[in-house]
């Protein structure tokens, strides 16, 4: 079913974030390790300030994708840039939020979110002040002292939000950041994203098999083409008004029309997937 089947429903306006300018481009990018081609002539622009979520089915190199951008993997063949500069490794303009913790255990909070600006050069006291502003922002005040241990798998969540956002990156990128959340941690945590992401509005780019989640906080749904070769076979606007609560947006009839439109680009993508397997 196409997009155009979407039912109209008049929502308040908001900024196009395809009229910004684009801030990461793919062109003809083929991933591919040794004879294996996990992706295959991948083109992909993600604007300023554009939310964009990447679906598709397991092992369709969602991920490959991801660190490609994050000059973590080199292309066999094509082009990466971010702001117009060729990616040639891990650089700072990236801020990346995994799946599973990715806080060093020996370290408090306030430790964990400086390493960044640490990295960079940053100042002791510099860094510090920062980065307590950052613990304030994401609702953490009072917990610079803790252990990852100490504290919740939501709070540490909000130590990685912080640690991903303190070094002002041109682009976000988030491999499945709330998939090991319980269902009511993570409608808050997707919220706190929604709050910190519209103040900057940076470039976000998202993986995640939750196709719900995808619509909820994307500006823009890609579908991927099932493994190997992988490739992009769809692109769908999520024309829905902002600021959101991911909870209640998704009883809106445009986001059950969206769903249905985009389930039934992927659903065969995923059919063939399990039959490969």
């Amino acid at each position: 079913m196409a997009l155009s089947a979407v039912k109209k429903i008049d929502y308040p306006q908001v900024p196009s974030a395809a009229a910004a300018k684009p801030m990461v481009a793919l062109q003809g990018v083929q991933m591919a390790f040794g004879d294996f081609v996990a992706v295959d002539d991948v083109n992909l622009t993600v604007a300023d300030g554009e939310f964009l979520a990447i679906v598709g089915p397991t092992g369709c190199g969602k991920s490959t994708i991801l660190n490609a951008i994050a000059g973590l993997l080199k292309p066999a063949k094509g082009s990466v840039t971010i702001d117009g500069a060729p990616v040639k490794g891990a650089g700072g303009d990236i801020g990346y939020l995994f799946q599973q913790d990715a806080l060093l255990p020996w370290k408090t909070s306030i430790e964990n979110v400086e390493l960044g600006l640490m990295f960079r050069g940053v100042g002791k006291a510099e860094r510090h002040e920062k980065a307590k502003g950052w613990l304030a922002k994401v609702g953490l005040k009072g917990f610079e002292d803790r252990y990852p241990h100490q504290l919740s798998g939501g709070q540490r969540k909000r130590v990685q939000m912080a640690q991903a956002l303190i070094t002002g990156p041109k682009v976000i990128l988030m491999d499945e950041p709330f998939s090991a959340l319980d269902i009511h941690t993570r409608h808050l945590m997707q919220n706190e994203l929604l709050r910190l992401w519209q103040e900057e509005r940076r470039a976000v780019v998202m993986i995640t098999h939750d196709l719900e989640e995808a619509i909820a906080l994307g500006d823009r749904v890609v579908v991927l083409a099932s493994g190997p070769r992988s490739r992009v076979i769809d692109s769908f606007p999520v024309d829905l008004s902002r600021p959101r609560d991911v909870a209640e947006i998704k009883l809106d009839p445009q986001f059950l029309e969206l769903y249905k439109n985009i389930w039934a680009s992927l659903r065969g993508e995923v059919e063939k997937s399990y039959a490969r397997k």
